[in-house]
């Protein structure tokens, strides 16, 4: 009988503490909680208040805790986030490569039927490799791309080799309709007897092969909406700064009809795309190449990031509000 009290007891207590987290959270809680979603051949965390109508929404490549926080400072101001993995949850391809344009239009053709979305005012937004994939996607899906964020962005499209942990065979990261989006192909890169690599000095080499910047080039004047680009010119992980210009220089020469802003910024590295509101940064991150561990510096300063997250945060939101 003592044993059949103790355990009632215990259960009781254990569910009023549970109790009192559920509600001491809704109560800290200020932000707009997840929607997961999956449906319709793909996965995400859908950001949005239930009572919003026909307002902007911004689909986050690559999703994970970078997509859930900007996903979150949309739904906070009156928008629509949907923070999209492609990879690496069960489910979802293992690696990057060969990822097929599909997965992305089905989020695209479920956000549209979302009363919450205006179906005309949908923006991509990616950062590094996925403002790479970012610009694919809207240069793709031209009907129902509103407009491109991209950070740290690429010009071009790379082969999967560009990763050390993807599949040795030369691949095309991006595939549609069961055809490769041209690439640019590339060797792995190889480490070295220190304990620190260059990151940046091997992109820069990818883009001196010349025969195949042409057919890698994404086809960004096929978007059909503005694009704003970040960048810090200390970049050193890789030439975002450089491929940037080669964005606009591409738009120029094909006269693009909507408006494109180049922002670019001193003492400012990789990591721009980062929560603006945190000062603290990373940097230098790691990499394994052939079993061994290898160092590499993100580029910028702790003070010229912050800097630059803030301002890009505040011409980012202005540029959606004119969306």
């Amino acid at each position: 009988m003592r044993n059949n009290r103790k355990i009632i007891l215990f259960i009781g207590i254990i569910a009023l503490l549970l109790g009192c987290y559920f509600i001491t959270d809704n109560m800290l809680f200020n932000g707009i909680k997840s929607k997961p979603i999956n449906e319709d051949g793909f996965q995400a965390n859908y950001f949005a208040k239930d009572e919003l109508n026909d307002k902007t929404a911004i689909i986050l490549i690559g999703g994970g805790q970078w997509g859930d926080y900007w996903a979150q400072e949309f739904a906070n101001k009156e928008m629509v986030g949907l923070s999209l993995p492609y990879t690496g949850k069960e489910g979802l391809p293992r690696l990057p490569e060969e990822i097929e344009l599909e997965y992305f239009a089905n989020a695209i053709n479920w956000l549209i039927k979302q009363p919450q979305v205006d179906p005309n005012k949908i923006v991509v937004m990616g950062a590094s490799r996925n403002a790479e994939l970012a610009l694919v996607i809207a240069s793709t899906f031209t009907e129902s791309i509103s407009g491109v964020i991209a950070y740290a962005p690429s010009s071009v499209s790379w082969s999967n080799t560009v990763l050390p942990y993807n599949s040795d065979e030369l691949k095309s990261s991006w595939k549609y309709k069961g055809v490769d989006v041209p690439y640019l192909p590339m060797n792995k890169i190889i480490g070295n007897e220190s304990n620190k690599i260059k990151m940046v000095e091997y992109w820069k080499k990818g883009l001196t092969k010349t025969d195949f910047i042409k057919q890698a080039a994404i086809k960004v004047e096929k978007i059909n909406g503005p694009i704003i680009l970040f960048s810090g010119n200390d970049d050193k992980v890789w030439p975002s700064s450089i491929m940037a210009d080669m964005i606009e220089n591409r738009l120029e020469d094909n006269n693009f009809e909507h408006s494109f802003q180049n922002i670019k910024y001193d003492n400012a590295g990789h990591l721009i795309s980062n929560n603006p509101d945190d000062d603290s940064s990373y940097r230098t991150g790691r990499i394994n190449i052939d079993g061994k561990d290898y160092e590499y510096e993100f580029g910028g300063n702790n003070d010229g990031d912050f800097k630059a997250k803030q301002d890009a945060k505040v011409k980012l939101m202005e540029f959606i509000e004119k969306i």
